[in-house]
């Protein structure tokens, strides 16, 4: 699964693998793809150091990434408690209703919530590039779009290359513009934020409209014949996301929470903006039909959404509170049907690639060539 950008970043393989936990990054690029460790959980300078410490010691010296969440335009003089006093009571109060309702227990005194996200503001994601650009990663990418464009001539001095996430080719062309190395173009099968157009009409667009800058296709890909499909269309590699969930080395909260993903089926997710303000692909729950109802108060932008339900989300996750117990993955949970290593996942991509390309060779007349 070799492509021009694979060779460029000296891996074996043209799959990126989004994760926020370090030893399924490490070993993604252990097994020979190329790892992107998610930093927006690390609200701590320290805490992300220490992760990626741990990601050098366990890489075997292959390369890797990190992916940050940083808008475009910054906002001066905000701090996380004048955000957090934006957010009206009547939706605090939907939020304790809410969880009364299915009985969640509260947090012992004194534990904070292991699940804020101001990760989303400008300054903790500049902490986090204050770190991470000690280390030799290969990559920066970023979910919200194109980075500052400080930002981006940061990363290029330092000879790291930057992606940016798109949602349609007029959000490819404007990467294109600022300066950005790689598009990933996300359709909206994904898990996370996306955007409303499928991956086999965004991916050929975002190609011709960026060309020559190399494209990832993203959203609903979880097999090597997807690979094969996504680079038939132009792309010069996929960018992985929900697949790595159910790998033996990531570090869910919940067993609870494995066991749903395992026996979710791909109609079984929503896209939803109860969990950050933006429209995010995750499992359907009663918390996101809460959300969603015409009944509720309605959900806040980002990221007033995601300080209101951080620390609701953090007890339905500690208490397993089952009928509210969700993540965002994408419609590829379907396929996710088994715990599985990741050198277990790369053996499946690999070996259903190449009896993807087999298979259009024979198609074509090409067969034994």
């Amino acid at each position: 699964m070799q492509t021009e950008l694979s060779k460029t970043l000296g891996v074996e393989h043209a799959v990126f693998g989004f994760t926020p936990f370090p030893a399924v990054a490490a070993a993604i690029s252990r097994a020979g793809g190329f790892g992107v460790l998610g930093a927006v959980r690390y609200t701590a300078p320290d805490e992300l150091k220490r992760d990626l410490d741990w990601i050098e010691a366990h890489v075997d010296g292959k390369p890797y990434g990190l992916d940050v969440v940083m808008p475009a335009k910054k906002v001066e003089g905000v701090t996380e408690a004048d955000v957090e006093a934006m957010i009206p009571e009547g939706h605090r109060q939907f939020v304790k209703d809410t969880l009364a309702k299915y009985g969640v227990p509260e947090l012992a005194e004194g534990e904070a919530s292991g699940w804020r996200i101001t990760g989303w503001m400008e300054q903790v994601a500049r902490n986090q590039l204050d770190v991470a650009f000690d280390y030799p990663i290969r990559l920066l990418a970023n979910a919200l779009g194109s980075p500052p464009a400080d930002v981006v001539a940061r990363a290029h001095e330092r000879n790291v290359l930057v992606a940016a996430l798109a949602g349609s080719a007029r959000h490819a062309v404007k990467h294109k513009e600022g300066g950005i190395d790689i598009v990933v173009a996300q359709g909206y099968e994904a898990g996370g934020h996306t955007g409303d157009i499928a991956s086999m009409v965004l991916t050929p667009e975002v190609v011709d409209a960026v060309a020559p800058l190399p494209v990832l296709a993203a959203g609903g890909i979880g097999s090597g014949q997807q690979a094969a499909a996504a680079l038939a269309l132009g792309a010069q590699g996929v960018w992985l996301g929900s697949i790595w969930l159910t790998t033996t080395e990531a570090e869910l909260p919940s067993p609870k929470l494995i066991e749903k993903l395992l026996a979710a089926g791909s109609g079984d997710t929503v896209r939803s903006r109860a969990l950050t303000g933006k429209p995010a692909r995750q499992l359907r729950t009663e918390w996101t039909d809460a959300w969603d109802s015409a009944d509720g108060p309605g959900t806040l932008p980002m990221p007033l959404q995601g300080l209101l339900v951080a620390d609701a989300v953090s007890r339905i996750q500690k208490y397993e509170v089952e009928p509210l117990l969700g993540t965002p993955v994408g419609q590829i949970v379907g396929r996710m049907t088994s715990e599985r290593s990741v050198q277990a996942v790369f053996d499946d991509l690999t070996r259903g690639f190449e009896e993807a390309v087999d298979r259009i060779n024979r198609i074509a007349g090409r067969s034994g060539q």
